[in-house]
């Protein structure tokens, strides 16, 4: 537990360094943000009808980092965490802290270190924004959160390790899909709720590449 709070406690004071309500001066995105601080503390304690699928929860912190940017994310995703304990105040605070660090602030860096790494080796395309960062950058941010959980031994007590995987496995490819899908729907139709999409950044990059 101690460890996970560190890395958590210093994600958050490097988001707050950035100063991240600069990210929206004029209160855009508040709607993603909302929906977020509604929709995911339920999501994150969605009961399963078995011992696996209790212990599985779908993340959604890579779409948020889409959405708002890492250093707005990871005060949304930790308070995503505390809103989970006053849903339920019998929740031990060992649990509130594994929801904000596994769940949460872990696969949001991730995903923000390979958005970097992406843009960094094949420039801003909107292929690589949707396929490589929203669906399938996902995938392996999740599921890198996954291994990470069942190496240190603090994934799904009790349950066999290879079984774990498995789980892992498929619960990285639905949260894939579902980031991947909203991603597209937003660039679409409302990319200001994206704050890592840029029309003039994005579109005019496949603009050149079909001249």
């Amino acid at each position: 537990m101690w460890l996970e709070l560190t890395l958590t406690l210093i994600a958050l004071a490097a988001a707050l360094s950035m100063r991240p309500w600069r990210l929206m001066p004029h209160g855009e995105r508040i709607g993603p943000l909302m929906a977020s601080l509604v929709l995911l503390p339920w999501v994150w304690m969605l009961p399963g009808p078995s011992p696996i699928a209790a212990q599985m929860h779908w993340s959604g912190a890579c779409l948020v980092v889409l959405m708002l940017g890492w250093p707005v994310a990871v005060p949304v995703l930790i308070g995503v965490a505390a809103l989970a304990w006053v849903i339920d105040p019998s929740l031990p605070m060992q649990r509130i802290v594994a929801l904000a660090f596994w769940q949460g602030v872990l696969p949001a860096t991730l995903a923000l270190a390979l958005g970097a790494l992406l843009r960094r080796a094949f420039g801003e395309r909107m292929f690589i924004y949707l396929f490589g960062r929203a669906f399938l950058g996902t995938v392996i941010c999740v599921f890198a959160t996954g291994l990470l959980q069942v190496a240190t031994g603090q994934a799904m007590p009790g349950v066999d390790t290879g079984l774990s995987l498995v789980a892992h496995w498929l619960m990285a490819w639905s949260d894939g899909i579902v980031t991947g899908m909203l991603a597209a729907v937003f660039v679409a139709f409302v990319p200001q709720w994206l704050a890592t999409w840029s029309d003039a950044l994005y579109l005019q990059s496949s603009s050149r590449e079909r001249s």
